[in-house]
């Protein structure tokens, strides 16, 4: 998984909108005894805040300094105060008779948002300064080497590790990202607190269990849904790690690579190991087959930020979708600005209600970053396709929608499409040029999946209380080599908080929509390979230019969160369960061809 994050300063999650000052809150005696009534008040109040707050953030990431943490702290904290008001107001209507539309509206109201703050002034200032300081640290985080006085950036260090095959110099970028956490760690523990309290006051146990409640399913049915999910794919998973632990020991060693134990975390390309695909010149099964370098190709056609940008675009267009608002264009922060700190983790906004949708990323020519604009189209898309729903409305179906449409698109970026876009020479069409382009796949989108899941796991946990501050990182890296099989090659201790060393622990994402994101994707490219009339193999199929499933994704996208998601996936899938199956179809190849690598390999760890 590529660093994505879909931001949308949102009201319980969905898009808000307004740039005028807030208006005052209502107290208990001015609050409407129609629920209608409410819901119309809720909805206007809401577009009158979101566009304030959203320029607030906008303006704090595209350009981080004590200022616009300021600003962006206030913002939030006005954001706060409103989403706790109605939440609270909201709760009087439960069980009262009224018809489907407003019942959909108060349930999505008393969900709550993914940061619900404490009723006390005092401490909401707290926690939006808090959310405000941790991800403001994160953006502007840099290692300075002591061996030789250089400092870099996050996305410096990440392209050693995805171009250098020095085992110590990988180890040195790795750890020298995870000095910039520890001060993040006693403001995250106080982050807990007041997040958690906040969460207790609108009814839930703790704040997992709120992040747990948005599914349309009790807490319980979701958890063992997540464990039902993975448990579909787990083999599949089992079987690339012991193939790439293998690969990585011939290349470094035993002694550094053991046989039999987790591999280590910063020889997998990535500066968090949730994508392994930078590593694929280690790992190509058949060295020169159908070779897509689609890095040297973009770089010789002189692609820059815009052109790639574009490309993704057409892509959408190809299916009948709209063309991106010109707003889009003059808005957008696609490249690093050299006279300031940003945060350059990938982001869609929908900064005004549908009429703004813009995106922020560090664009540099690769094709990882390609198939990123993909997946932060996806986004952009779902705003402006749901544009027309009621405020409440205006979000995914449940937010592994949202993540999960530009990678659908990804999907479709098959080796046919890529020489069509003239990003590869030629074609070549064999068993073998086949399990090398399923490698290729898999080590970014099978190597995600415990990545994707885990990381809230730990959350959960830490807002139960099972996790204390005084093993934050102990638990960190038991979950991490439980279900990834990886563990640090150096010691790690508490003083150390390699939590925050990945953007969504300190900007509060949760993380669980990832990984049912890379569920579904491939459920969705199944539907829509059916409805394009596709007959061959599912990891041939590209829906590229064909207006019969762009009419069904539009359809899907349109109806924003109006309906619970089962109907949401019935419309697109005809099914209303997520399913993970499609995973071992696709891969079905790839799988019959590790198994036969991995005859005589203690597997596992």
């Amino acid at each position: 998984m590529h660093k994505y994050l879909f931001f949308s300063v949102a009201l319980f999650g969905l898009g808000l909108s307004a740039c005028q000052s807030p208006v005052p809150p209502a107290d208990e005696s001015t609050q409407t005894k129609d629920p209608v009534e409410f819901l119309r008040n809720v909805e206007a109040e809401s577009l009158e805040l979101d566009k304030e707050v959203g320029a607030a953030y906008w303006v704090r990431s595209t350009h981080i300094t004590p200022d616009t943490g300021i600003l962006a702290a206030k913002a939030g904290e006005r954001q706060l105060a409103f989403q706790s008001r109605v939440i609270e107001q909201a709760r009087d209507y439960k069980g009262l008779p009224m018809d489907a539309e407003t019942a959909r509206g108060i349930e999505l109201i008393l969900r709550g948002s993914s940061l619900p703050a404490p009723d006390d002034a005092a401490k909401r200032a707290e926690l939006s300064q808090l959310a405000t300081d941790l991800e403001g640290m994160y953006g502007a985080g840099e290692y300075c080497d002591p061996n030789n006085d250089v400092c870099s950036t996050l996305p410096e260090l990440e392209n050693i590790l995805a171009k250098s095959r020095d085992y110590s110099e990988q180890l040195n970028a790795w750890t020298g990202w995870r000095t910039v956490s520890p001060p993040m760690r006693p403001m995250y523990e106080r982050f807990v607190e007041l997040a958690n309290e906040g969460a207790r006051e609108v009814g839930a146990k703790d704040l997992g269990d709120l992040w747990k409640g948005g599914y349309d399913m009790g807490v319980a049915e979701f958890e063992q849904e997540s464990e039902r999910l993975w448990s579909q794919v787990e083999p599949l998973y089992e079987e690339l790690h012991c193939h790439v632990r293998a690969q990585l020991g011939a290349k470094y060693g035993e002694d550094l690579v053991p046989s039999n134990g987790p591999i280590p975390a910063h020889l997998l390309g990535n500066m968090w190991s949730q994508s392994w695909g930078n590593i694929y010149d280690l790992l190509e099964p058949y060295p020169g087959v159908a070779s897509l370098d689609v890095n040297k190709a973009l770089v010789d056609q002189e692609y820059d930020a815009v052109r790639m940008t574009e490309t993704a675009e057409a892509f959408f267009t190809s299916l009948g979708l709209p063309e991106l608002p010109d707003s889009f264009w003059q808005n957008s922060m696609l490249t690093k600005p050299a006279d300031r700190d940003v945060v350059c983790h990938a982001s869609a906004w929908d900064l005004d209600n549908g009429n703004d949708p813009r995106i922020k990323q560090c664009v540099e020519v690769n094709e990882e970053q390609l198939s990123t604009l993909h997946h932060e189209l996806g986004h952009i898309y779902y705003y402006l396709m749901y544009k027309e729903q009621r405020p409440l409305f205006k979000g995914g179906a449940h937010d592994g929608f949202h993540e999960a449409i530009g990678d659908t698109i990804v999907l479709s970026m098959t080796p046919a499409y890529l020489k069509e876009k003239g990003l590869v020479p030629e074609v070549t069409r064999s068993e073998q040029a086949t399990i090398n382009e399923q490698m290729k796949l898999a080590l970014d989108k099978i190597a995600f999946l415990p990545f994707g899941k885990l990381i809230d796991q730990w959350r959960w946990r830490v807002f139960s209380g099972e996790i204390t501050p005084e093993n934050y990182n102990a638990g960190w890296w038991d979950l991490r080599t439980r279900y990834q099989g990886i563990a640090p090659a150096v010691a790690r201790t508490e003083a150390d908080f390699d939590p925050g060393a990945k953007f969504h622990i300190p900007g509060n994402t949760p993380y669980t929509r990832y990984f049912l994101s890379h569920v579904m994707q491939f459920q969705f490219h199944k539907a829509l390979c059916e409805a394009a009339g596709n007959t061959g193999p599912l990891h041939d199929c590209s829906i590229y230019n064909n207006k019969a499933a762009g009419e069904k994704l539009g359809q899907m996208l349109s109806m924003g969160a109006s309906q619970p998601w089962p109907e949401a996936m019935y419309a697109l899938t005809g099914q209303r369960t997520m399913d993970a199956s499609p995973i071992i179809d696709y891969f079905q190849p790839l799988m019959g061809w590790l198994q036969e690598q991995n005859k005589g390999r203690q597997c596992g760890w």
